[in-house]
């Protein structure tokens, strides 16, 4: 098959993540769906990341959420915190500014000097589906009760619609991905588009055929205007990840390997994916574990 031609929505140093018209796959044709699914896996393959346009989800949602977001930050830090994550195996709740150690190096020495020298400044508040035995979401129940019920409607609906790992940026951005050059270049936002990136649990169950690309954020440069700002304005995103069941045996798939030649023995799902949460949250035995 002759390669698909693609949009790009970053090519520098060798670093190519091409832009797809997503709406080629959900309505297109049975050659455009073909077009589509090779284009998206070549974007995996080649640089672990690829951006989506048309991909359906309305703009006024991914607004809402966004506002919704940047209301529940605002709030106290007693009443944030009260809501503290706390369980690898359910990845739901608030975190705080420097608690999450992500940064992954080949020596211990080199990780600690980077997280002095560039601490950990976010927080988040992760969420899932409802409903889930020994996974429940930590809601604000601070909110007033139509602005409450309005902000789970809105991030449960949002969190419905998605089956990927998927980022939402804001006009500021600051994502940055390591180039086969080893340098790490802007992936700028484009407007209405969805960053969806392969992670370290696809990269393994495609025995590397995939590639799960390092990445960082980054204060974003001031724009024209906000030089001499003392406090640049706050910068936010809205990632979905989505992780197979916990029960699902992860092993190479046929076609990724020749005879005997799987880089990995299987795993669990859930043993792998609590084992990578427990070690970016190192500090879970402060938390009580709650029922």
């Amino acid at each position: 098959m002759a390669p698909i031609q693609v949009d790009s929505a970053v090519e520098k140093d060798d670093l190519f993540i091409p832009l797809i018209d997503f709406s080629q796959y959900t309505s297109g044709t049975p050659q455009e769906r073909l077009n589509a699914a090779a284009a998206l896996l070549s974007g995996f393959q080649r640089a672990g990341f690829v951006y989506l346009k048309n991909h359906g989800i309305s703009p006024s949602t991914v607004r809402s959420v966004f506002s919704h977001s940047a209301q529940f930050f605002t709030r106290p830090q007693e009443q944030k915190d009260a809501l503290a994550w706390y369980s690898p195996r359910a990845n739901r709740g608030y975190v705080a500014h420097g608690r999450e150690k992500v940064t992954r190096a080949d020596f211990a020495g080199d990780v600690e000097a980077l997280r002095q020298a560039v601490p950990d400044l976010k927080e988040s508040l992760e969420i899932g589906r409802e409903g889930e035995e020994g996974c429940p979401n930590m809601w604000p129940d601070r909110f007033g009760d139509e602005e409450g019920r309005e902000f789970r409607e809105v991030m449960e609906g949002f969190h419905g619609r998605c089956s990927l790992t998927l980022l939402f940026q804001d006009d500021r951005g600051g994502l940055q991905v390591l180039s086969p050059k080893g340098t790490f270049v802007d992936a700028t936002p484009i407007p209405d588009t969805i960053v969806v990136n392969a992670g370290d649990l696809l990269e393994r169950w495609a025995n590397d055929t995939i590639k799960s690309t390092k990445h960082r954020v980054v204060e974003p440069p001031p724009k024209p205007g906000q030089e001499g700002l003392d406090k640049y304005p706050a910068r936010y995103s809205v990632a979905y990840f989505c992780n197979p069941d916990f029960d699902k045996v992860i092993e190479a798939i046929p076609g990724t390997y020749e005879e005997g030649k799987q880089k990995y023995p299987s795993v669990l799902s859930g043993d792998y994916l609590a084992k990578r949460l427990s070690e970016t949250y190192g500090d879970l035995d402060k938390y009580e574990l709650k029922k």
